[in-house]
């Protein structure tokens, strides 16, 4: 007697068995697999890591800048200005870091653009008021290099969206 659709004198067969993934591959040279990350996204990580750092140079460079706006006491709103360039330079550092709580927070901050300006808007108050006395050479030094190199970093992720 057949039974679903089963003929009479067919022996029904079992249902075919999952089979197992096939192995993986194997690189040509010494049969290991190579387990190496993207070269892109290696260079967008020390990328990151230089961006980072440079911001927290300039977030060091305005930090002595405001000290000695406030020990001379002569210009005030140049200490002001600096304390404002050392809490922006501080969030450009955090934003690099990619941690989820902040950009959690600040949203626009994951558009490379947004970055490069906040960078760039850092680096354009690190460089401004400068004061060209000969004691503080150093200082100046330090600001320019500090600047520009965050200018540069700003300049590349405002072009790398095209």
């Amino acid at each position: 007697m057949a039974r679903n659709g089963e003929r009479v004198g067919e022996i029904s067969q079992p249902p075919p068995q999952p089979q197992p993934p096939p192995p993986p591959a194997r690189a040509s040279s010494g049969g290991r697999l190579r387990n190496r990350a993207d070269p892109l996204l290696v260079v967008c990580r020390c990328y990151s890591v230089l961006t980072s750092l440079t911001a927290l140079l300039c977030l060091a460079v305005n930090v002595l800048s405001a000290i000695r706006s406030f020990k001379n006491g002569s210009d005030i709103f140049d200490g002001i200005f600096r304390c404002y360039a050392v809490v922006i330079a501080f969030f450009v550092a955090l934003a690099e870091t990619e941690w989820q709580f902040v950009l959690k927070f600040t949203k626009v901050l994951e558009y490379w653009v947004a970055r490069g300006m906040l960078q760039i808007f850092v680096a354009v108050m690190t460089r401004a008021f400068p004061d060209y006395s000969a004691k503080q050479k150093d200082l100046i030094l330090l600001q320019n290099i500090a600047s520009y190199m965050l200018l540069a970093c700003g300049v590349v992720y405002v072009i790398s969206v095209r």
